[in-house]
């Protein structure tokens, strides 16, 4: 049997019950506190639920259909009363035992896949470097302050602390930087897209955020369905919700360029001066929707992308592949891309791309009808592109001269009609 909840279905009933072992280990492995046997044991009691529903509704069907043509005698009719009672009270309990089911799948994570390091985010696994690592750098907000080209306390008068303005030359150099990687990520066969910027409620958890969540890192728009995407990730995955696509047109690859928007709740203690990490930035997304076994290679395929980009621009960095414990729920496996900061010595998160299988697929109806015939559900994977406001981070500390001027990196020139410094 393969049962499909009309509710959030993230990782269906029957993987697990197929899968006890494996998904809750996975579970264990990220952090989620879950008990699939405990799930199982609802879907049970579902399952018997539903079977003694439609007996009555059966029932129920056949004395409405005594009771036509003619004045039905009292015993039918008590029959019929009693019937009403029992049905109402077992679909209170059916619809009961659905909504505890939704409740424990949305905590339910995606099963990992082999090659993902066990542990926390120190256990994450270096799997390449490329460039040369630079030492001495002045902090990218304090170089951009003084030539006027950021401005946070006007942000924060008019929206809050972490908003900003970017004016002048560094405005132009990150719409830069965006027609850079627009041009070359839709050279490698993905299609441009804008996006909405808000999605509802539904979108947002099948893609696996949880704007309502403990913890969420959303805005929601308060008296609405409707949430402030954190990016386009959301808006990508639930385009072809509840639709059936042909084998012969995946994968289907989309790129899509949105602000985004975050609370980054739960990110005290990390890195955030200046543009590092703020509560609005522009992006640009790639989005794949693909067979199951084309999801390994095209996970590949994006993360090739990512290193060229920043390798033409010229940044100094390393790839990181990222232990269990610190993936979020969609993901199978998830590579970041971390560059070289020579103000800080050390690697800090550029880019990210993630395999999330079928889990988004699974949240949203996506599925693929065969050449044979026979339906499942897609794969779906993301990776960014180019995050604009940490990329101007990145170009502001390795580019800089000292005499206060910046160098436009000769890739981007082009998109500032020719200027090498600004």
């Amino acid at each position: 049997e393969i049962y499909t909840l009309s509710l959030h279905d993230a990782l269906p009933i029957y993987y697990r019950r197929d899968n006890v072992d494996l998904v809750q280990r996975s579970a264990n492995d990220k952090g989620y506190k879950v008990d699939i046997a405990a799930l199982l044991q609802l879907d049970d009691e579902r399952r018997d639920l539903q079977k003694q529903v439609d007996a009555l509704r059966e029932r129920r069907n056949v004395i409405s259909a005594q009771m036509k043509g003619g004045r039905p005698d009292q015993e039918l009719i008590d029959q019929g009363k009693q019937l009403k009672i029992e049905l109402a009270e077992r679909e209170g309990y059916l619809k009961a035992t659905e909504e505890k089911i939704a409740a424990i799948m949305k905590n339910v994570p995606n099963v990992t896949f082999d090659d993902v390091p066990l542990g926390g985010e120190e256990d994450s696994v270096e799997v390449k470097r490329w460039g040369e690592q630079k030492t001495g750098a002045v902090d990218h907000l304090d170089y951009a302050v003084k030539r006027g080209w950021v401005d946070f306390e006007r942000g924060a008068k008019v929206a809050g602390a972490k908003f900003y303005y970017l004016k002048g030359d560094l405005a132009l150099l990150e719409n830069a930087v965006t027609q850079f990687a627009l041009d070359y990520v839709t050279k490698q066969g993905f299609t441009f897209m804008t996006v909405p910027h808000m999605v509802n409620l539904r979108t947002a958890e099948g893609a696996g955020f949880t704007p309502k969540g403990e913890g969420s890192n959303e805005y929601v728009v308060e008296g609405e369905d409707l949430t402030l995407i954190g990016t386009a990730e959301m808006p990508l995955t639930g385009y072809h919700a509840d639709e059936i696509l042909n084998e012969e047109d995946l994968p289907l690859l989309y790129t899509g360029y949105s602000p985004c928007y975050r609370k980054e709740a739960g990110t005290y203690g990390k890195h955030t001066r200046g543009l590092f990490r703020v509560h609005q930035f522009n992006k640009l997304e790639m989005y794949a929707f693909c067979l199951p076994e084309q999801s390994r290679e095209i996970h590949e395929k994006i993360l090739a992308i990512e290193e060229a980009l920043w390798q033409q621009i010229g940044i100094s960095y390393h790839v990181v592949n990222i232990a269990a414990g610190d993936l979020g729920a969609p993901a199978a496996k998830k590579y970041d891309i971390e560059y070289w900061s020579p103000v800080d010595g050390t690697f800090r998160e550029l880019t990210s791309c993630s395999n999330c299988t079928n889990y988004q697929a699974n949240g949203l109806n996506i599925r693929v009808r065969r050449k044979d015939g026979t339906i499942e559900a897609v794969h779906t994977l993301n990776g960014t592109a180019v995050s604009l406001a940490r990329s101007l981070v990145v170009i502001l500390e390795n580019f800089q001269n000292e005499d206060g001027t910046l160098t436009v990196p000769e890739v981007l020139r082009p998109y500032m009609n020719g200027r090498e410094v600004i």
